[in-house]
């Protein structure tokens, strides 16, 4: 007789037993259906906080080819501040749309701007990661923030931390009735806040644009803030049961009971009509792509039933876990 001893093979079978309650079904109304997932999406998530006076301060500009460069940090939340710089292209009249560059898990917000400080770090930016000097080449503003848990928001107080750099934030966040993930997404979203008090920038062209744990913020950002009008989320888009619940990730990409209510192709019909670039590698190790495919028949019945599945596009890179530039930007310009 077979004995079930195995954590996964209970969970796994659990998981075919669930019938999401808000997966959108033929025929239902897409607005109405909209509407009701986003606002259970927002608590699981975590509430968010009220809003609070950014105080937000330019403390360095410095002028490169091509552009000035502004250091600012801003509040996300009392308690809560968050580093970013702000590309603004130089040769080039105001108002600029923007692209806000999300890292995924690495060193810090640097390698976006596309600065190595060593082998590793020249590896990363090699992945069409310097997403910040993209924006600028293709005549973009650029606003790169910081993610908490990384670079500038490391941990530092903790005496006894997690070997995991997002680990400890992750799960005391939980702890609190949050999430780390919806923390990010707050902070994206008080960036935008940021974004519309600078006369520079027109806050009506708004993208967002991360790969990995940046996909993951660009994803979620946009599915619950209409002001981002393009998003471009690279390898991370891809169901649960294909990617989470088979595979080794980082605590931070967990949101609790989620299943129950809708998987990722469900999900990306939250940013429907708005542009949805969905970026993946053919051979990305952790974000399958069969997982990847089957989660884009789901959003692109929901993209239909808005009558926007021409906004809807998914791009395979024939590589890895990485950024793909000449895939991406092409439909980035279309759209912003």
């Amino acid at each position: 007789m077979n004995k079930h001893f195995i954590p996964s093979e209970y969970h796994l079978n659990y998981l075919k037993t669930l019938k999401p309650e808000l997966s959108f079904r033929a025929g239902e109304e897409p607005y109405g259906w909209q509407k009701k997932l986003r606002s259970r999406l927002e608590k699981i998530l975590g509430d968010f906080p009220v809003r609070t006076s950014l105080k937000a301060e330019t403390v360095e500009k410095k002028k490169f080819s091509g552009y000035v460069r502004e250091r600012i940090v801003f509040q996300s939340e009392p308690f809560a501040d968050v580093p970013a710089y702000l590309l603004l292209p130089a040769k080039i009249n105001p108002p600029f749309p923007v692209v806000i560059c999300l890292q995924g898990h690495s060193p810090g917000m640097h390698i976006s701007l596309g600065q190595a400080r060593n082998k590793e770090e020249k590896k990363l930016i090699a992945g069409d990661r310097d997403l910040a000097i993209q924006a600028i080449k293709n005549n973009y503003a650029a606003l790169v923030i910081e993610q908490r848990c990384f670079g500038e928001r490391q941990e530092t107080k903790q005496k006894d931390k997690a070997p995991h750099g997002c680990q400890d934030a992750a799960m005391h966040s939980l702890l609190l009735g949050k999430t780390l993930l919806g923390e990010r997404v707050w902070d994206v979203i008080r960036g935008i806040d940021y974004l519309q008090t600078r006369k520079e920038i027109d806050g009506r062209r708004i993208a967002c644009a991360g790969n990995s744990g940046g996909g993951t913020i660009t994803f979620f950002a946009a599915c619950i803030d209409k002001r981002i009008k393009v998003a471009v989320p690279s390898c991370y888009y891809c169901s649960y049961r294909n990617s989470l619940m088979q595979i080794y990730h980082c605590t931070d990409n967990y949101l609790p009971g989620i299943l129950k209510v809708a998987d990722m192709g469900d999900l990306g019909g939250l940013i429907a009509p708005r542009p949805l670039i969905i970026l993946a590698g053919e051979t990305d190790p952790i974000f399958p792509i069969a997982g990847v495919k089957k989660s884009y028949r789901q959003t692109k019945k929901i993209y239909r039933a808005f009558k926007s599945d021409r906004k809807l596009h998914l791009l395979v890179g024939k590589g890895g876990h990485r950024f793909y530039a000449e895939l991406a930007w092409p439909k980035i310009r279309k759209f912003l």
